[in-house]
């Protein structure tokens, strides 16, 4: 129970006024919500990628174990996305966007505090989640940028639109800065900094623009996926974590239980906000999208409450 309402109280209730604060403002000013979606993806959340890559240790050991979950795990889950959207017979653009709303979770303002709350600030367990959200961040960006788009555009124009992402960029050379223990000046790292803090802000405002701009419908078609993509991210997601978890310690990956616990909490968080700024900014099932990410939100404080519970953390 203290669990529980710490979730509620730390991040269901924060990410929901937020959320309704975008709502009134859009109810209010009608706002451009593309003008808000490019902040996102071309400022503020590489901003945020850069100074958590830059300023935070990370061991190699657990970059290369982490990786090797991460593409096991995501492997499994589409699998299993695939097998639901064939037996639902879905079209093309809300199957692009039911990959995206399973496959890419809240591991930034969600699971970062999520990962404090519950590992009490370990920084072992806090590298796990960072190396998880630098994955999520990046994947959005290549990958979810087709999946978008494959139906309706050329790989010649979606190949540009990657290339032209700045979270591609900023990863390997935050890296680099780090690893080369180059100082940033304070006229470089302020700014970044400013930045940084602006993208959770901005990205839950943005969520609320959106769902002020919808018509909130009894549509069977629509709340049916919603529902499916729910129960493969806040279900499905950390049996397949705990899965893969118990395979590679089998196959002897030397996986800590610390560690093991870390990369199952990290894979039980909601979907990401990453799918409505797709959603918005390439004009493909905005509504379903932004109602997946508001219903997994408010189901994720039951659901996250009860996978730490059953870990024993």
């Amino acid at each position: 129970m203290a669990i529980f309402i710490s979730i509620l109280w730390n991040n269901v209730i924060p990410l929901s006024v937020m959320i309704a604060i975008g709502v009134i403002l859009q109810r209010v000013f009608s706002l451009d919500i593309r003008t808000l979606s490019k902040l996102n993806f071309y400022l503020f959340s590489p901003a945020v990628m850069f100074k958590l890559l830059y300023t935070t240790d990370i061991k190699a050991q657990s970059i290369g174990i982490v990786l090797l979950f991460f593409v096991l795990f995501m492997g499994l889950q589409y699998a299993c996305i695939e097998a639901a959207i064939r037996a639902r017979a879905l079209p093309q653009g809300r199957r692009g966007a039911m990959r995206n709303s399973v496959l890419f979770y809240n591991s930034a303002n969600y699971g970062i505090p999520l990962n404090q709350l519950a590992f009490h600030n370990n920084p072992v367990t806090l590298a796990v989640q960072i190396i998880i959200m630098m994955m999520q961040s990046l994947l959005p960006n290549t990958y979810g940028i087709y999946s978008v788009n494959a139906h309706k555009s050329d790989w010649r124009k979606i190949a540009r639109t990657i290339i032209g992402q700045p979270v591609i960029y900023v990863i390997p050379l935050a890296f680099a800065l780090h690893a080369g223990e180059v100082e940033l000046p304070g006229a470089i790292m302020t700014p970044i900094g400013h930045l940084a803090d602006a993208f959770i802000g901005t990205a839950l405002v943005t969520l609320g623009v959106q769902l002020g701009t919808m018509e909130w419908k009894l549509d069977r078609r629509i709340l049916g996926d919603v529902a499916m993509s729910n129960a493969l991210r806040l279900a499905a997601g950390p049996l397949l974590a705990a899965l893969v978890v118990w395979a590679l310690g089998g196959a002897g990956v030397d996986i800590d239980s610390l560690t093991a616990k870390a990369l199952i909490v990290s894979s039980a968080v909601p979907t990401s906000l990453s799918s409505v700024l797709l959603a918005v900014e390439f004009d493909n099932e905005k509504e379903f999208a932004s109602q997946v990410v508001f219903t997994s939100t408010v189901l994720s404080m039951f659901s996250v409450a009860l996978v730490i519970w059953a870990l024993g953390v």
